[in-house]
């Protein structure tokens, strides 16, 4: 069975349903959604996603720079409801912005390697960052009377952490939330072509080779390695947050049948 969404206007988007549990249980379809951005969702993508697929709810993890950039998607004309939670500091100009959404070394001379200890650290640095706004969007999705599309730019960075952090919750074991991380490599020249298209992007990711931006599963493993030895694994840190023993069941029973 094959989880990619298939529309127009993405191309790393799927559904995070039918999962293995470590309690044999699976992870229900349509309840958790990961993508791209989704500016360029046409009329046929966004009546699939409301109609079809059950969506009322979308998790913008970009920036305030991103927004206002790209402009208001077609979801905004909808019903459904937006959260917006970046995961970047919100005092940054475009080129910063990209350089700290996407990892790119826009003006910089030697550069420290793209490499998977690189990556687990921009990961790791959201949680220490942006806690608020990571422990919101996993808020979202536990209220969410429907399904949840979470996304950022290109589906990758910033969506992988959140969801992998969901599906953590959910019981899911490590390895199959490090699959479906790197399940995005299948995408990323896609993903990559698609974002080179638009500014602020267009002038930094040519200074990156595809090598530099693929999705790893030791930057994936080292997060929740980290989320183990400091907060005793993602249910820890969110109690860390705030959340209560109950509002943590009420995520897993939504993500779980």
């Amino acid at each position: 069975m094959t989880r990619w969404i298939e529309l127009d206007g993405v191309v790393n988007m799927r559904d995070l349903g039918g999962l293995p549990t470590r309690d044999g249980r699976i992870t229900r379809e349509g309840r958790l959604i990961r993508s791209d951005n989704l500016q360029d969702l046409s009329e046929g993508d966004v009546r699939h996603l409301v109609e079809e697929l059950g969506v009322t709810d979308v998790v913008d993890l970009r920036s305030h720079v991103e927004h206002e950039v790209t402009g208001a998607g077609p979801l905004r004309s909808t019903p459904l409801t937006h959260h917006h939670h970046s995961l970047l500091r919100e005092d940054l100009d475009a080129g910063e912005t990209v350089e700290e959404a996407l990892a790119v070394r826009w003006g910089r001379e030697n550069p420290a390697p793209r490499d998977g200890t690189f990556w687990a650290r921009h990961y790791t640095g959201y949680l220490t960052r942006r806690p608020d706004s990571v422990a919101a969007a996993l808020a979202a999705v536990r209220d969410s009377a429907g399904g949840t599309v979470v996304h950022c730019a290109a589906g990758k960075d910033r969506t992988g952490t959140v969801v992998g952090m969901a599906l953590a919750v959910a019981g899911v074991p490590e390895e199959e939330i490090i699959a479906d991380y790197v399940l995005t490599a299948e995408r990323l020249e896609r993903i990559i072509g698609r974002l080179i298209e638009v500014e602020p992007y267009r002038r930094s990711l040519p200074t990156h080779t595809l090598e530099e931006q693929l999705p790893r599963a030791e930057s994936i493993a080292a997060v929740l390695a980290h989320l183990d030895a400091e907060h005793g694994g993602t249910v820890g840190w969110l109690e860390a947050a705030g959340w209560t023993p109950e509002q943590v069941t009420r995520l897993r029973d939504r993500l779980v049948g």
